[in-house]
């Protein structure tokens, strides 16, 4: 509680120190560019609309007897929320949809907003996160790594068959053309749940389950690269391309921060990144009966922060949402064209065809289970005693 009053004061401090610089320089933010002297409102609307996930306090304990609350640990996994909150709000109501306070949002918003909550029963909730991350070697409590939330991301998915997405983590900073569109022209799962209720009280699953989610098609992509750009520190040569990453309209910015200690990456003004902080404590926020969600916390009204990038932790994770396939052959265009061209050292590879060395890529799928995530990991737990108990039988 010492620590949540402590983060509490260096935001409100902070906040006052954030105002942007006179500059005729653009802001760019998620593909989009500003102008701080003729359009400076548009600019603190485009970053309000932003869906703002930070520590929160209150929520029932994670797997029944876990933590109540993320502060101290949680900010890397409230980061992907965002990161995945802005593809599902392009997904739904496109890259202009813009937040206004007090103003009725609709229902898409909302249902966007319900998969994030702090619930058990959420699909992408603080819980399902940390719980998925057990599998991935993160004891609750952890403090996750950019790679780390981005598995849990992929794995989490599989099971939300409202938004339907695909989630491509990228593997040894490459990141391979033939396999993304094998996996987004994959044939749709069959389910019977596709004509469950999508009333907000029916578990994460049944909630978000919706004959839309069955239909042939691309799938939209998800596109999460995970990269190392130096060894302590970034390394300069990377500077000039990894901003370009946010000028992209496919861009959902990156995942990073400094070490333990993890920010939401939006845009850049000149050499200083733009991003939302989790660290600040907020109570849990449940729906309403209606479903409708009280979201004044989950947007960040303040000017956003800003930090130098040389002083920001090589280890990162790009984002990128392509919600048709000529949005990702226009960001394969991209990626030729503007981070590509710099032949000495590349931020990352865009290959044609699968490595023949790698293991041959199968597109995931969801397991034959009824459960969520979280769910999951507890009945595989159980096997695995079951199979215990059975070989001391044998012996």
């Amino acid at each position: 509680s010492v620590l949540s009053r402590y983060e509490n004061q260096i935001t409100i401090l902070s906040d006052y120190l954030e105002e942007f610089p006179e500059t005729d320089e653009p802001v760019w933010i998620l593909g989009r560019q500003h102008y701080l002297n003729t359009d400076k409102s548009k600019l603190l609307l485009d970053v309000s609309a932003r869906l703002w996930f930070t520590y929160r306090r209150k929520f029932s304990p994670i797997g029944g007897t876990g933590p109540s609350s993320d502060a101290g640990w949680g900010c890397m996994l409230r980061c992907g929320q965002m990161m995945l909150a802005q593809a599902l709000i392009c997904r739904h109501l496109g890259r202009d949809w813009q937040w206004e306070k007090h103003k009725k949002q609709p229902e898409e918003y909302h249902r966007i907003l319900r998969c994030f909550l702090d619930r058990k029963d959420c699909c992408y909730s603080i819980h399902q996160m940390a719980q998925m991350g057990v599998g991935e070697g993160k004891s609750i409590g952890e403090w996750f790594g950019p790679n780390t939330v981005a598995q849990v991301l992929k794995k989490l998915a599989l099971f939300d068959e409202w938004n339907s997405l695909a989630v491509y983590v990228s593997m040894d900073n490459t990141v391979v053309i033939e396999d993304i569109k094998k996996m987004c022209w994959s044939p749709p799962q069959s389910s019977s749940a596709a004509h469950t209720s999508a009333h907000p009280h029916r578990s994460a699953l049944g909630r978000n389950k919706n004959t839309a989610g069955f239909c042939t098609g691309w799938k939209p992509l998800l596109l999460i690269i995970p990269l190392r750009l130096g060894i302590n520190h970034i390394n300069p040569v990377y500077i000039d391309v990894f901003k370009e990453c946010f000028k992209m309209p496919q861009s959902l910015g990156a995942l990073g921060g400094k070490p333990n200690n993890a920010y939401y990456f939006i845009g850049f003004l000149g050499n200083e990144l733009i991003y939302l902080d989790p660290h600040t404590t907020q109570s849990f926020v449940d729906w309403e009966e209606n479903g409708i969600v009280d979201d004044q916390s989950f947007h960040c009204q303040q000017a956003p922060h800003r930090m130098k990038i040389m002083n920001l932790d090589p280890s990162v994770a790009l984002g990128f949402f392509c919600k048709e396939e000529c949005d990702f052959d226009n960001w394969c265009s991209l990626v030729q064209k503007e981070i590509l061209k710099q032949q000495s050292l590349r931020m990352f590879e865009l290959v044609q065809k699968h490595p023949p060395h790698w293991p041959p890529f199968i597109p995931p799928t969801k397991p034959e289970v009824t459960t969520t995530g979280a769910e999951l990991i507890e009945s595989t737990d159980k096997l695995f005693e079951l199979e215990e108990e059975f070989e001391i039988l044998s012996v």
